[in-house]
């Protein structure tokens, strides 16, 4: 028989399956020295290509070798490496290990592009295809998507989402430049994939990337970092690679920038240059998991019936990856507090107000303020007159002092809600950054910090970059301008508070005076002054002669 009918699809280099292999006693154990080592394996029989030198031996880094050592002995790993540190050939390396000695596993590579998942997946095959013939199973399927082998083990490539590998059962995931992947989608990801990994008993997540501001990766870094997950943390100094020197950072510096080189070398979580809130500010803010969290919903504090609470509503249509969102904030005093936030991308326009009122009344019947642009409006409505919710703010329109903030209609010009406009805009995001960078307010929530690394100046204004969102953003600069509004500085005051309701109830009743409280005189006993829920007293008007 000819040597093309043991090979795949003419491929000298691949055996295909129902191949006969007779071992040599030495083949035999090398076989065994490789399924029991994957150091042993990847140093001695794993090539790959070199710039310079074309096809080599892998010669391995120290903290390669600790990589592989890491991934080897634990489930969940996560990983900060410099550029150009040879982050994924290793990884790969142990992948192609781990599908020639598991049978009947399957192994998924995700990157932010499903070119670059390919790519990595052709380094692997490379690899495969470069080593000897008695360690090789025999190929089944072979292309750019994924491969099969003999043994049962498969190997997919894909772009990181939350469809990507849903439905199947994977024994090893491997994230590559994860901390590239929009923020939408990489908690998408996780929400819909995750459960399925952490459910089995030696099943492996792989996390690999270098920092790229502050997203889902840097959550899971520092997590990993502070023990607050399993990840164990493995973290590669530029130094570390052979070659690097303080004269390569120079001249790394001086043909990129010093913020590049802090970024992609030095592995800081640098969000953008030009934010609202200062980056070093940013990057000092601490956040804590929530002491809740369903649906959307994070608690960071529970209600506490001693204190004032506002709530900031921003709402999407649901049919985009924009976000419906609020944020609920203690303003009892100084510095002010979010004790709670809500933040979801599907839940539809109709069953957000309930979401809202819901949440609000727990905290004392939070005075609500909604971004009524688009439909927006919609929201405030059905709060105000579906929910009756009653305690709405408002705002009327005052000439060139443009939107005030109230808490009823005043003629033309009022509204449920705020409209942002260029103004409003442009005074809430000047208050906040003052709010925020002289420590006036505690931020608990990583999705706000997280926004707060993107939201920058784009063309004489402010807002998210490409590819991020600015949902929460918004809630907080709506905070910024009423925080400002001399209506607000009432409601944070208790004893004001009072004064302003009992004021209230007075008009209401003034206003009420001209048609009295008409005695049907079947209860004599009505006639007296009662006091309602809120203690306020009433003093029924008899019709005199009846």
């Amino acid at each position: 028989m000819s040597e093309k009918s043991f090979v795949y699809l003419g491929n000298p280099n691949l055996k295909k399956v129902n191949v006969p292999v007779e071992f040599t006693q030495e083949q035999i154990q090398e076989f065994d020295l490789c399924s029991k080592d994957p150091l042993y394996f990847i140093q001695n029989y794993v090539k790959i290509v070199s710039l310079d030198e074309g096809l080599v031996p892998f010669k391995m880094y120290g903290f390669q070798k600790e990589i592989v050592g890491t991934i080897h002995n634990n489930r969940f790993t996560i990983c900060k490496l410099p550029r150009q540190s040879g982050k994924s050939t290793t990884i790969v390396s142990y992948l192609l290990h781990y599908v020639l000695f598991n049978p009947n596993t399957n192994v998924a590579i995700l990157a932010n592009k499903s070119s670059t998942a390919r790519d990595i997946l052709g380094r692997l095959q490379l690899a495969y295809e470069n080593i000897p013939k008695f360690l090789q199973q025999g190929v089944l399927n072979w292309n750019k998507g994924n491969i099969e082998l003999e043994n049962g083990s498969k190997v997919v490539a894909a772009a990181t989402s939350s469809s990507a590998i849903r439905g199947g059962s994977y024994n090893i995931i491997f994230l590559d430049e994860f901390a590239f992947v929009p923020a939408t989608i990489a908690e998408q990801f996780f929400s819909s994939v995750f459960p399925t990994i952490s459910s089995g008993k030696s099943t492996k997540m792989v996390i690999v990337s270098t920092p790229h501001g502050m997203n889902m990766y840097y959550k899971l870094w520092s997590d990993s970092i502070n023990k607050l997950n399993d990840y164990v943390p493995v973290e590669v100094h530029w130094s570390e690679v052979p070659g690097r020197d303080e004269k390569w950072k120079e001249e790394t510096i001086r043909n990129t920038s010093k913020e590049q080189f802090a970024s992609e070398f030095e592995c800081e979580f640098l969000g953008s240059i030009d934010t609202l809130i200062s980056p070093s500010k940013i990057k000092v803010i601490p956040y804590i998991r929530p002491i809740q969290s369903q649906g959307g919903l994070d608690i960071f504090e529970r209600p506490d019936k001693n204190k004032i609470y506002v709530c900031t509503v921003d709402v999407a249509r649901g049919i985009t990856k924009d976000y419906s969102a609020f944020i609920i904030f203690d303003v009892t005093q100084m510095p002010y507090r979010i004790v709670a936030k809500y933040r979801n991308n599907e839940i539809k326009p109709l069953v957000f107000p309930n979401v809202i009122e819901q949440t609000i009344k727990g905290y004392n019947h939070a005075h609500t303020l909604v971004e009524v642009n688009d439909i927006g409006g919609q929201i405030s409505d059905a709060l105000q007159f579906d929910l009756e919710y009653d305690n709405l703010l408002m705002t009327t329109q005052r000439g060139r002092a443009g939107q005030v903030l109230g808490t009823a209609f005043s003629g033309r010009g009022s509204q449920l809600g705020i409209r942002m406009t260029k103004q409003i805009k442009k005074i809430g995001c000047s208050n906040l950054k003052t709010i925020i960078e002289a420590d006036k307010i505690v931020i608990n929530d990583f999705n706000i910090i997280e926004e707060m690394s993107t939201f920058s100046r784009q063309h004489n204004s402010w807002k998210a970059e490409e590819g991020c969102n600015d949902d929460l953003m918004t809630c907080l600069i709506i905070f910024g301008w009423l925080s400002n509004q001399p209506y607000f500085k009432e409601l944070s005051n208790s004893d004001v508070r009072s004064k302003l309701y009992e004021e209230q109830s007075n008009i209401i009743e003034q206003d009420m005076a001209p048609f009295g409280f008409i005695d049907d005189g079947l209860n004599t006993e009505d006639t007296q002054p009662f006091k309602d829920e809120y203690g306020e007293t009433w003093h029924p008007v008899v019709r005199k002669g009846e």
